[in-house]
């Protein structure tokens, strides 16, 4: 008896153990949980945390992210108003705000996520295709940065935007939002993760960003062509003007000392006569000195100056 009694409690507390944790379950403080009863939703949706309690074996708890979740859109190849073809990928936050509703609509986050595959990209296909290439990939109407050099000569090449790309992804979060309102979940945002050209128009856009920066290197290479000519031309007027002012201030210079020259061999000719003859004396006297020598003989006139020299030294 003592025994099967034993067995019969040990039966019993393994049925209250069961019971118990089929009745109870723990809500975190980052899920709401939506108990169902054969597959329908019983009562509200329960959003606190803490111990809770069901009918053990016929509920059944769903947990769901109380928490920001994340949509990672696929790149779609979009046409633009202006007819130019891009990539755009996407990317987006959006949360569980009624789990209730959730549950009926969409049971899971795979089928919320298969949902907001259709809504986005839908949403994001038609208001990229609304608007021109510039509008999608810039905010605002901003001046670029003169160098001074290049965007003098292709001027201001960036077109003006009336919506920009910060109000398509707000326009895309609204449109989305209305369309998610009855779905339990609301779009917290919305943005651009890369917008490209698809290869085609690359290749496009690259040859002809090669023929501007090619024709701005032409305009560059003839300007300084003719900036070398210009610098070349100066500098041979320049030499000329030099060279000719450097003629002129010789000459001046060789006629000034011609005229020093002069006037210095004619003020020596005004001197008294006795130096003119003193001179003329000692410079034939150097003049004889160097013609004649021991051997050599010579004969004098009567009238010669010399002769007439030696008679008086007699």
């Amino acid at each position: 008896m003592k025994r099967s009694r034993i067995v019969i409690i040990i039966v019993l507390l393994i049925a209250i153990i069961i019971v118990i944790s089929q009745s109870a379950f723990i809500v975190r403080e980052t899920e709401q949980v939506v108990i169902t009863q054969f597959g329908k939703p019983v009562g509200d949706a329960i959003l606190k945390p803490g111990l809770k309690f069901k009918t053990p074996f016929i509920q059944k708890t769903n947990y769901f992210e109380k928490r920001f979740l994340e949509w990672d859109g696929d790149p779609n190849q979009v046409p633009t108003k202006d007819k130019k073809f891009i990539f755009v990928d996407t990317y987006a936050r959006w949360q569980i705000t009624d789990p209730l509703q959730f549950f009926k609509r969409l049971t899971n986050e795979r089928g919320a996520q298969s949902r907001l595959d259709d809504i986005l990209d839908g949403e994001t296909r038609d208001y990229v295709a609304n608007h021109n290439i510039e509008e999608a990939v810039r905010t605002s109407n901003r001046k670029p940065i003169s160098s001074g050099i290049i965007s003098d000569l292709i001027g201001d090449s960036l077109a003006s935007i009336t919506v920009g790309r910060e109000k398509i992804q707000n326009m895309i979060v609204e449109s989305a939002s209305k369309q998610t309102k009855d779905l339990g979940i609301a779009i917290l945002d919305f943005r651009f993760k890369r917008i490209n050209y698809v290869e085609e128009v690359r290749e496009q856009v690259y040859e002809r960003m090669k023929s501007e920066r090619y024709r701005i290197a032409d305009k560059f290479r003839s300007e300084g062509q003719g900036e070398a000519s210009r610098i070349n031309g100066e500098k041979e007027r320049e030499l000329l003007t030099i060279q000719s002012e450097a003629f002129r201030e010789a000459e001046e210079i060789k006629g000034k000392a011609d005229g020093a020259a002069a006037a210095i061999y004619a003020a020596s000719y005004d001197r008294s006569s006795s130096s003119r003859d003193l001179y003329s004396f000692i410079k034939s006297m150097e003049t004889f000195e160097k013609t004649f020598d021991k051997q050599t003989y010579i004969i004098l006139s009567t009238d010669s100056e010399l002769y007439k020299y030696l008679q008086k030294m007699k």
